[in-house]
């Protein structure tokens, strides 16, 4: 199966190692015999979405998260219809912010997102860090990851983690954390996501497969080191978020 990936700015938006959610994923769509694509789309240059299978933009400052808006709003209208189609797609960290009506600065300066989901982002100078233990509706073990934001999310219906027992979700402390819709994720959790994680990288790869009407095999590869690093991870988040309560 041939598999193209769409990469959104990535020499603008790729704090915190974000590019690894695209590696990583790559390496275990080969792995499963597919021949995978991967297209990186810099400000001005013109993408093609509609044969996209799985659409990725990473972390970025916030300076830098406002130059990606304004090249990034002219594909409102064909990544809305890619989520109608039911193309996986992932938006970490502040591009997150994005999928949203819009983005308020520290300084009061707004602009729009591109109008995906029904949520507003609020930036303050306060900033919001540590480690994040929570769960998904996806699967039962936790998700882990880092949280490093500034920005305040409100009005989210559909959170990719649910409950948080340990770091601060869309709007305040232990709650609700990123969005989900069908096959579109979204979380401002780092590490990366997909690699601290190895069952909500499972959850992205049946995505693709189900954009191409298959089931993502039954057998698949092992990645013990993969697996090790999350399980000795979310150990230790699990100690230090009820040594808490």
């Amino acid at each position: 199966m041939d598999i193209r990936i769409v990469h959104f700015y990535p020499d603008l938006m790729s704090l915190y190692g974000s590019y690894a959610n695209v590696s990583l994923l790559r390496r275990h769509l080969e792995d499963l015999g597919c021949a995978v694509r991967v297209d990186a789309v810099r400000p001005g240059q013109d993408a093609e979405l509609s044969d996209a299978d799985f659409l990725f933009m990473g972390a970025g400052t916030e300076r830098s998260q406002q130059a990606a808006a304004r090249d990034f709003a002219r594909f409102g209208p064909a990544v809305k219809s890619a989520a109608a189609d039911g193309t996986a797609m992932l938006f970490a960290g502040t591009a997150m912010e994005l999928l949203g009506r819009s983005v308020t600065a520290a300084d009061g300066t707004q602009f729009d997102g591109i109008g995906l989901a029904d949520f507003t982002s609020v930036q303050g100078s306060r900033r919001y860090t540590g480690d994040v233990y929570g769960f998904t509706e996806l699967y039962a073990p936790a998700a882990v990851g880092y949280i490093n934001k500034c920005a305040v999310i409100s009005g989210v219906e559909t959170p990719l983690l649910t409950s948080l027992n340990m770091g601060f979700g869309n709007e305040r402390e232990c709650g609700p954390e990123g969005y989900h819709a069908g096959s579109v994720f979204a979380s401002e959790l780092t590490g990366p996501l997909l690699v601290k994680n190895p069952l909500m990288l499972a959850a992205v790869l049946s995505a693709v497969y189900a954009r191409r009407g298959q089931p993502l095999p039954a057998e698949l590869p092992s990645y013990p080191y993969e697996e090790q690093g999350y399980a000795i991870t979310a150990q230790q988040l699990k100690l230090r978020s009820e040594s808490k309560h």
